[in-house]
């Protein structure tokens, strides 16, 4: 079955065990387009998708849902853009600014008291690189599933890349993303 598996049944395999029934009465069952691949026409629905699972994969955890941001979705936005264009995958950008360093320095965090941010960042190609595929890969790594799953963060912003770094992808149709945590004080 691979990663390229329907968002319910990611839901479901991520929730804790008595989750499910209660996440069914109170969040709609689907994210629509979950297994869209990315194309450069459809970036906007496919980051969409993608915080919708991440916001029911909270859900199911008794966590609230992220706010979409636009500050945020552009600092992720542009950090896969950097990623396909420079061709490297990693957290920093090829100048060497953190993801936190960025966000501090937009309007998002440049006057907050407190600011904590995270980042995750995946690839995938073919049918891994769909919404349903990333998400389930980053909730599969400890790492990722932590970042997703801090009851702090409150704002978040998704970006997509309909390509990956040929350092990585090989050639192969795919797609990169981002996603942007924050909450500020």
């Amino acid at each position: 079955m691979g990663r390229n598996i329907g968002a319910a049944l990611v839901a479901a395999l991520l929730m804790p065990v008595g989750a499910l029934a209660t996440s069914a009465r109170t969040h709609p069952p689907f994210c629509a387009n979950a297994n869209l691949l990315p194309t450069p026409t459809d970036t906007a629905t496919v980051d969409a998708a993608t915080l919708c699972l991440i916001d029911r994969v909270r859900a199911a955890h008794h966590l609230r849902p992220l706010r979409s941001n636009h500050e945020l979705q552009s600092v992720a936005a542009t950090q896969v853009s950097d990623m396909v264009r420079h061709d490297y995958f990693g957290d920093n950008t090829t100048s060497g600014q953190s993801p936190g360093a960025l966000i501090a320095t937009i309007p998002y965090g440049a006057h907050a008291a407190s600011l904590s941010t995270a980042q995750d960042v995946g690839w995938g190609t073919l049918s891994d690189s769909t919404p349903a595929g990333i998400v389930a890969a980053w909730m599969q790594s400890p790492r990722h599933r932590e970042t997703i799953l801090t009851a702090a963060f409150r704002d978040a912003g998704i970006g997509v890349a309909p390509a990956v770094p040929t350092v990585i992808g090989r050639g192969n149709r795919g797609a990169t993303y981002a996603v942007e945590l924050a909450v500020r004080g």
